[in-house]
């Protein structure tokens, strides 16, 4: 069973920073993902990057606020929140997966971790 291990949630008001950290035991996965849930809306994909070559994508609504890196030697990948918004509330998960034919394909997630942006 893998785990990632996320951290660097909080509360922060507008404007802000945040960086959250996720943890993978391994690196066998092409791609790792952060997704978001904000309370009564659906999980949306926020930013995801390859392991290889460092590529990402992110959500238009986060495009130029926040940037994934990663840190190959720590298996571990970053994502720094900056000028946080109130609408950036929410809790946010790591996802690690592979890219297929198909597309991106996550099938494994982290707990969660929870930004609160206050106005």
């Amino acid at each position: 069973q893998v785990q990632l291990v996320e951290s660097g949630g909080g509360l922060v008001q507008s404007g802000d920073s945040l960086r959250s950290s996720c943890a993978a035991p391994r690196r066998t996965f092409s791609i790792m993902g952060w997704f978001r849930q904000a309370p009564g809306k659906e999980r949306e994909f926020v930013a995801s990057i390859t392991w290889s070559g460092g590529n990402t994508e992110y959500a238009d609504s986060v495009e130029g606020r926040f940037t994934f890196s990663r840190d190959n030697a720590k298996n571990t990948v970053y994502l720094q929140m900056n000028s946080l918004k109130p609408e950036d509330t929410a809790v946010y998960y790591c996802a690690a997966g592979w890219v297929t034919s198909s597309g991106e394909q996550y099938d494994y997630w982290g707990q969660g971790t929870r930004v609160t942006v206050s106005s």
